[in-house]
């Protein structure tokens, strides 16, 4: 949050005392709790769904995604970053859409920004949900879970500072390690309990008659996992030295890529065909409640980041002259909590009425992130990273080749995988496997 009023000089002594408080209270973020709040929005739900996906496309082609879309998003960011450094005014993605397109780039990110952050924190929302109902195993009905699990959002996503909630996030990180862990030696032992390990139905091949549908909702689940990009302009301005972010992006992306693949192999490998989604469920009747309980502060804090993150944006949009906006005074305190309230309200909404894990990470990852991971950044690297002519050099002709695949496996991202999620909502509904909406049946 930079200090970009022009009447700075004219403010009072009170005024100045504020304003100086704002700028010391989100300039506090190293290269090491930058690397820790990306952990936070990245390490989460995308761990859940992995084994799932691996199901669908086999242990060979899961591998390779894992690891190649891992890396794609691990170099986007890196653009991302030289943005950022080169451009330091620019304090969110929709300025950088504004940088590339003007107002009208600045508008349409904005939305396409809100939106994805909105059915993130809901998609939260709808595991806490389930994490709920699987942990009590009782009849009470789901929408009082999910009321319960938007309360625990709102509280969590109280702190507007992305510093104080890296507090959090070492929480975050034991959390869904430990979840991860639990699953993993859970279905490796029940696997060699009951059938034994070569017993297992898992495949190095996709399923057989694996449709375009599964298959998409599948890849889309892997890309979601690491959508970090999005977040990252936000969490870029508040650190103090933001030249250091190589360090957080190598780091989470390199932790990412073995977590997911690691999950996702090990888990398929343990359970085959039948593994579920949210991958906690696969873990056994006993160990699948423990599993989820232990994972409960990673479904609430790396929601609740997503929320700050939506706040921050519509709060400092409509104060952005004003000092409310550094969340420091009577008046910043009550509109912030106001509008997380307003946030967590709509969060429930979303989960209650898209209450499918699967497709709602689907239709994230394609109506969102693919633009925000894929096509925006080679944009970008074609505006205001490339230097001299395409053809000028051999490594800008390299890049310039990379960065074009890129924007085309974005593009087909979006269209692709927004029919295929689509199509397979509409699969679900008419098949009758999902529960309705707002109703009290098991999410």
């Amino acid at each position: 949050m930079t200090p970009s009023d022009d009447g700075v000089l004219d403010m009072s002594d009170r005024e100045q005392q504020i304003y100086e408080g704002g700028i010391q209270k989100f300039n506090r973020l190293g290269w090491k709790r930058l690397t820790v709040v990306l952990i936070v929005e990245a390490v989460a739900l995308g761990t859940l769904s992995i084994p799932a996906t691996f199901a669908k496309l086999g242990m060979v082609a899961g591998v390779i995604c894992c690891v190649g879309i891992g890396l794609i998003a691990v170099y986007t960011s890196y653009v991302i970053g030289q943005v950022k450094v080169k451009f330091p005014h620019i304090s969110d993605y929709p300025e950088a859409g504004r940088q590339m397109f003007g107002r009208w780039g600045y508008e349409i990110l904005y939305v396409m920004l809100a939106l994805e952050l909105l059915l993130s924190a809901g998609s939260h929302c709808l595991t806490g949900t389930i994490a709920f109902r699987n942990i009590t195993e009782s009849n009470i009905c789901s929408v009082i879970f999910g009321v319960v699990s938007a309360i625990i959002l709102f509280i969590f996503a109280v702190p507007p500072s992305f510093s104080e909630m890296a507090i959090l996030g070492y929480i975050d990180f034991v959390s869904i390690i430990i979840a991860v862990g639990i699953t993993i030696i859970g279905t490796g032992v029940e696997a060699s309990n009951s059938t034994g390990l070569a017993a297992v139905n898992w495949s190095a091949w996709p399923k057989e008659n694996l449709t375009f549908t599964e298959a998409f909702i599948a890849l889309s689940n892997i890309i979601f996992a690491y959508s970090f990009a999005l977040c990252q302009f936000s969490f870029m301005d508040e650190m103090h030295t933001p030249t250091d972010f190589p360090k957080s992006i190598v780091s989470l992306g390199l932790a990412e890529i073995f977590i997911y693949t690691v999950t996702g192999a090990l888990v398929y490998a343990f359970v085959g065909q039948d593994v579920q989604s949210p991958a906690l469920l696969s873990a056994g009747h006993l160990l699948s409640r423990v599993a989820f309980g232990i994972a409960l502060p990673v479904i609430f804090i790396s929601g609740s980041i997503n929320t700050v993150v939506l706040g921050r944006l519509i709060h400092g949009r409509i104060f952005k002259n004003s000092n409310i906006r550094f969340v420091n005074t009577k008046m910043g305190w009550t509109t912030w909590l106001a509008l997380i309230v307003v946030l967590s309200i709509l969060q429930f909404i979303v989960a209650e009425v898209i209450p499918f894990f699967d497709d709602l990470l689907s239709v994230i990852s394609s109506l969102f992130v693919s633009g925000f991971t894929f096509y925006f950044p080679a944009i970008m690297w074609f505006m205001f990273i490339r230097e001299g002519a395409i053809f000028s050099s051999t490594k800008n002709m390299i890049f310039a080749a990379l960065n074009a695949v890129i924007l085309v496996i974005g593009l087909v991202v979006l269209g692709a995988g927004t029919y295929a999620s689509i199509n397979d909502i509409i699969i679900s509904y008419d098949k009758g496997t999902v529960k309705g909406v707002f109703s009290c049946d098991a999410a």
